[in-house]
């Protein structure tokens, strides 16, 4: 599984021939990447916020997954005609890979407009197999934890039955968790690998990454805390 970071909570997730996309949002500090270039099976959207859902219009060649309030927004507004709408606790199969929606702790108004608003967030599991009550050594998974507060899910549900191995989680405050919230979430969490995003795009979320890294070291985790650079590959399940 290639996990690929460019900016803010914009990732890129290849499993063997299948391509996902989570909230594609270009217009940040983080990234070099022409959104032309990047050729998703699947677009992933944790929620209807203007700052994740900015650029879902360049791939409407894609299939488009988040709740149905957001695929019907993402449909009317962005004329985004291939879409499916799931919820919290539904899991699809897409390609070579099982993607499971999770709850996300945080507010979601359409276009970050306060007159509608597009449910509850999520944040999404995409796992190599199915997830079922006997864990899979061999399956390969990776959390994008969406915008979110910290919540005790991630402890309760995602840790002991998604069973990720790598996870992604907002650190830069103000609008979601921050550092060392961040770091309780890593360690709740039990994850090999764990990535700070959402951070640095505008002033009210710039922090130090190394704070991150401190604060995961400090909870005593096992997890490596691994902050990628501007559009950086990480590989894990090798």
């Amino acid at each position: 599984m290639d996990l690929t970071w460019h900016g803010h909570s914009t990732w890129t997730v290849e499993i063997e021939d299948t391509t996902f996309l989570i909230d594609p949002f270009f217009d940040n500090p983080h990234t070099d990447t022409d959104p032309e270039e990047v050729d998703p099976d699947h677009v992933l959207l944790t929620h209807g916020h203007a700052d994740h859902i900015a650029d879902v219009d360049r791939y409407r060649g894609a299939h488009v997954v988040g709740t149905p309030e957001v695929t019907g927004y993402v449909t009317d507004e962005y004329g985004v005609e291939d879409t499916t709408g799931m919820n919290l606790g539904g899991t699809v199969e897409l390609g070579d890979a099982f993607v499971t929606m999770v709850r996300a702790d945080h507010t979601n108004g359409l276009d970050t407009g306060y007159g509608a608003s597009g449910g509850t967030p999520g944040g999404y599991v995409i796992s190599e197999t199915k997830p079922t009550q006997e864990a899979d050594p061999d399956s390969t998974t990776f959390y994008h934890a969406g915008d979110t507060a910290l919540m005790s899910e991630m402890k309760d549900v995602i840790a002991p039955f998604l069973e990720p191995d790598a996870a992604a989680v907002p650190a830069g405050d103000h609008f979601t968790m921050g550092p060392a919230q961040a770091a309780i979430a890593v360690d709740w969490l039990d994850v090999d690998y764990a990535f700070p995003m959402h951070y640095d795009s505008f002033p009210p979320i710039e922090i130090d990454t190394d704070d991150f890294v401190r604060e995961v070291r400090a909870t005593g985790s096992d997890a490596e805390p691994v902050v990628l650079g501007d559009d950086e590959t990480f590989t894990i399940g090798e």
